[in-house]
């Protein structure tokens, strides 16, 4: 990456020259991140390719989403642009603490639930990872969780020759999603979208953060359900959630159908073991309808 980047996020911020201090933090999955100090200010800086700029773009909309909403802290968008061979994203700097993903944030998560919108959808795609996601509107629930995040996925499988068994079951679990949601309408609440361990944390004054969204409307329970795919959300997390919002019978079907799309994905962008999980996954869903 050139430094001409640099030179253009610096003034676009307004950094007097001769104040500018940039901190290297190490690689990212698309490009390197930054901390950038100018007169006694910081910002947390990404840096990519120029054919990510959209990207960016998508998730400094999706931060400013969430943050209309009030109800959690995530890092404020300050300037996306593009200068020489990088697009960047310059955010302000927040210091975390240790934990984070406790009853505040439950609480939070639970109340950021509660706005929502009168279709499923957003009104620009996103990422999923290096996935591109697919957010065009829908009045149904299982016609958007099908086709807009489901089947991409399988159809992305069967194009990179991954997965035979997922592509022979692939028809028998879209057709069976209707129904492993029948009776189900749930409100289209503002998500996060990609709320994984990574991606929430604390400031020291004990605020919960969530951050890398990956926003649309659609089921809470999505949300709900990848807190738990890959561990690290405390117990009071989950209870502070359902004192502020119960969960609705057959939550545990629905988690292993929303979390999936999510295995689904990290198999198309890894391989390995995650084949065998959503097998296992595919299976357990379609068990369920016997």
């Amino acid at each position: 990456m050139d430094a001409a980047w640099q030179s253009a996020a610096a003034a676009r911020i307004g950094a007097r020259p001769g104040t500018v201090h940039w901190v290297e933090l190490g690689g990212g999955s698309f490009g390197g991140r930054w901390r950038l100090e100018s007169g006694g200010e910081r910002y947390f800086v990404k840096a990519q390719a120029p054919s990510r700029l959209d990207v960016l773009e998508a998730e400094a909309e999706g931060l400013r989403e969430l943050s209309r909403a009030g109800t959690l802290r995530v890092p404020a968008p300050v300037l996306c642009a593009a200068a020489g061979e990088c697009a960047f994203l310059v955010l302000e700097w927040l210091d975390f603490g240790a934990g984070g993903r406790d009853a505040a944030l439950g609480a939070g998560l639970a109340q950021l639930h509660r706005i929502s919108a009168d279709r499923y959808g957003w009104r620009r795609d996103n990422t999923i990872g290096a996935t591109p996601q697919d957010n065009a509107w829908s009045d149904d629930w299982a016609t958007f969780f099908r086709d807009r995040r489901i089947a991409p996925q399988l159809a992305l499988a069967a194009r990179n020759s991954r997965g035979k068994w997922l592509q022979q079951n692939g028809d028998r679990l879209l057709a069976a999603i209707p129904l492993l949601l029948a009776g189900h309408a749930p409100a289209a609440s503002l998500l996060h979208g990609d709320l994984w361990f990574g991606n929430a944390a604390r400031l020291a004054s004990g605020a919960p953060v969530i951050y890398d969204p990956a926003v649309y409307f659609g089921d809470r329970e999505a949300d709900l359900a990848m807190t738990e795919l890959f561990g690290g959300f405390a117990s009071d997390f989950y209870a502070a959630y359902r004192e502020v919002s119960p969960i609705d019978a057959g939550y545990p079907v629905r988690r292993t159908l929303y979390n999936l799309y999510h295995v689904l994905n990290h198999f198309n962008l890894f391989g390995g073991g995650y084949g065998d999980q959503a097998r296992t996954m595919i299976a357990q869903l379609l068990a369920e309808l016997r």
